[in-house]
């Protein structure tokens, strides 16, 4: 798998996350892309993630502390590349942050119980939340059912 250079460093949180760990914690934790897309905010390349075309019953969970972030019944095939989901697990999980980086406006998303960037959400779903969210596969495990 390979990641995009183009990444960004996160932007300093404005929430101050239950789960806290040291950046040699995190590098110790995570394999280099895990680290680089949810430490460093960086992204795959589309069509390079595990789970870009991964369609099983379970849920998807934070890679970075195994909060519950996305139930597989939500996943749909967006063509984008990468894993594309309508809803989050609840709005407890997931916190949203506006991202000007790279000349546009986006709305990044985290895990609200650890700062791991996970993708950006945008409002070209499905019904009945009419949301995608774009989830770099590098940041979620999946649980099967």
């Amino acid at each position: 798998m390979t990641f995009n250079l183009f990444k960004k460093p996160a932007p300093a949180a404005a929430t101050d996350y239950p789960v806290k760990k040291t950046e040699a914690e995190w590098r110790a934790q995570l394999g280099k892309m895990q680290y680089a897309v949810t430490r460093e905010a960086a992204t795959e390349r589309p069509f390079t993630g595990q789970y870009w075309d991964h369609f099983q019953p379970g849920r998807y969970n934070c890679v970075c502390c195994g909060t519950q972030l996305f139930d597989a019944q939500t996943k749909f095939d967006a063509g984008c590349g990468w894993p594309s989901f309508w809803d989050a697990s609840g709005a407890e999980v997931i916190e949203r942050i506006t991202d000007k980086s790279h000349g546009m406006v986006r709305v990044e998303v985290r895990c609200k119980q650890c700062g791991a960037h996970l993708g950006h959400v945008f409002e070209d779903g499905p019904a009945p939340t009419g949301e995608r969210y774009c989830i770099n596969s590098a940041s979620i495990h999946f649980a099967p059912k």
